[in-house]
């Protein structure tokens, strides 16, 4: 399983890279992968127009779309849309950041799981 990432570099861009999610368990027709650290949940409900410009992440944290996709641009200028189900961890906590627009001009619904060290750094799951 795939999931996008995004985090600063030393000199504070914000960057795209994939991580292959590793899978460490088989049981009853599943695959799992190892448990990961979070302190909760938290579900965002986010209005079409409300894009957001440059800002760093307020927290590392996974961030699932329930219902809509969203564009994000990291600051070296790559751009991304992270689709209905896709994941990606959120690393940017610090430099310029990244800017956030909602796929399709329709409002969308997604859940976040902070990490529990939020400013530690980047987490490599594989």
């Amino acid at each position: 399983m795939r999931i996008h990432n995004l985090y600063t570099d030393a000199s504070g861009q914000s960057h795209f890279r994939d991580i292959d999610v590793e899978w460490v368990e088989e049981r009853r027709g599943s695959k799992l992968s190892k448990r990961l650290p979070a302190t909760g949940i938290i579900f965002r409900e986010t209005q079409a127009e409300h894009d957001i410009d440059w800002h760093p992440a307020p927290r590392r944290q996974y961030i699932i779309n329930l219902d809509a996709g969203v564009k994000i641009t990291a600051s070296d200028g790559e751009s991304r849309v992270i689709g209905t189900g896709e994941v990606i961890l959120v690393e940017d906590t610090t430099g310029k950041g990244h800017c956030r627009s909602m796929s399709r001009g329709r409002s969308g619904i997604r859940s976040s799981y902070p990490l529990i060290s939020e400013r530690a750094p980047p987490t490599h799951l594989g």
